[in-house]
């Protein structure tokens, strides 16, 4: 009988949040979620976790180069900065108006 894969479980971080970087050798930086990877359960932060990349030499470019971008940062190491107070808080879900799940800020109790 063959497995079926669990549907991914859903993450407190979304592309576009402010963040900031609660441990590693980035701790106490912020900066925004360019790209989530669900699966790894990692997230890439704009000028956050640099890393040096070794590109290839290729007819566009002959010489080659080191490149600096961005690394991955596991998700249990971010906190979302909560808009109205621009300090990192936890997130929760509960039903707005509409009746559908939306995140909120524990601290202060408003819609993310």
């Amino acid at each position: 009988m063959k497995k079926v894969a669990d549907k991914p479980a859903k993450l407190h971080i979304k592309k576009g949040d402010a963040v900031k970087v609660l441990s590693g050798n980035s701790k106490g930086q912020t900066g925004t979620i360019l790209r989530v990877l669900v699966d790894k359960q990692r997230a890439v932060v704009e000028g956050v976790n640099m890393i040096t990349k070794h590109v290839k030499p290729s007819a566009a470019n002959p010489q080659g180069s080191l490149e600096k971008r961005e690394g991955t940062i596991h998700i249990s190491n971010l906190m979302v900065i909560d808009p109205a107070t621009n300090e990192p808080t936890r997130t929760g879900r509960k039903l707005n108006d509409k009746d559908k799940l939306q995140r909120y800020s524990k601290k202060t109790g408003n819609f993310i």
